[in-house]
């Protein structure tokens, strides 16, 4: 049986979310609520997929140095129970970074990849943008310390990587919480001159990284943009004024 339609059924074309499904009597049609039923499974599994490290460093650039790290949170249950853990480095991983570090040379920027609230996003996402990103930079001389890929990471262990790398921003690549429509959405936080207990005011976040959402042109535009922006007016969050809403076409033709 073909389930009724209504007349919201062309707002389809430009949204992904659930309206005008129709309905079979008092009820959703079957198709309609299988669909759901999959996207919540999606969503579900997102959040407990595992940060492919392999992958990442195959799709990255081989020109990138690469640092594998590990938060105080040894396993995914930790990690969902208990956020703090998330946010600070394991011990060994602080180790790693003090004897790679030279105290005296600083960067400019570091960019931290973690897997957050869904590995299956920073998987897919992370390398494409990074791969633009860095060699734009690196193009116009800034100073980009290596990668640091982070299981079981919060947006907060970004900060204590900047310290111990020496960094003034923190540039942290994460899986964003699942929705129901989009299970793979990863995010982008920036923090000029990041210390361990940064508060979320001091950061600019991109958000909705994906195919369907932001693009990674798009997306790749604007890191720039604020990157600019911080190290210009030397501040980042609510007192950052982002005075552009999308990247103009030229300035993601010059990324590219």
């Amino acid at each position: 049986m073909e389930y009724e339609k209504n007349t919201w059924d062309f707002l389809n074309q430009f949204t992904q979310a659930r309206i005008a499904i129709g309905r079979t009597g008092t009820s959703l049609p079957t198709h309609f609520l299988l669909h759901f039923r999959l996207e919540h499974a999606k969503a579900r599994d997102a959040v407990y997929s595992i940060l492919d490290k392999n992958k990442i460093k195959r799709d990255l650039l081989p020109s990138f140095t690469i640092f594998d790290l590990q938060t105080q949170a040894q396993d995914r249950l930790t990690y969902l129970k208990n956020p703090n853990q998330g946010r600070r480095l394991s011990p060994t991983s602080q180790e790693l970074l003090q004897k790679n570090t030279n105290h005296l040379l600083s960067h400019e920027v570091v960019f931290v990849i973690a897997d957050g609230l869904s590995a299956t996003a920073v998987n897919a996402h992370a390398a494409p943008i990074l791969n633009q990103v860095i060699p734009y930079l690196q193009a116009k001389k800034w100073e980009v310390a290596p990668i640091c890929l982070v299981e079981q990471g919060r947006v907060a262990c970004a900060d204590e990587i900047a310290v111990l790398l020496k960094a003034k921003i923190a540039v942290i690549l994460i899986g964003e919480r699942p929705g129901l429509t989009a299970a793979d959405s990863m995010g982008i936080y920036l923090t000029f001159q990041p210390s361990i207990g940064t508060t979320d005011e001091r950061r600019n976040c991109i958000s909705n990284i994906r195919p369907e959402g932001l693009t990674y042109p798009l997306a790749q535009a604007k890191i720039v943009y604020l990157l600019e922006m911080i190290k210009n007016k030397q501040l980042s969050g609510v007192a950052l004024k982002d005075e552009e809403d999308l990247p103009t076409a030229d300035f993601i033709k010059e990324i590219m």
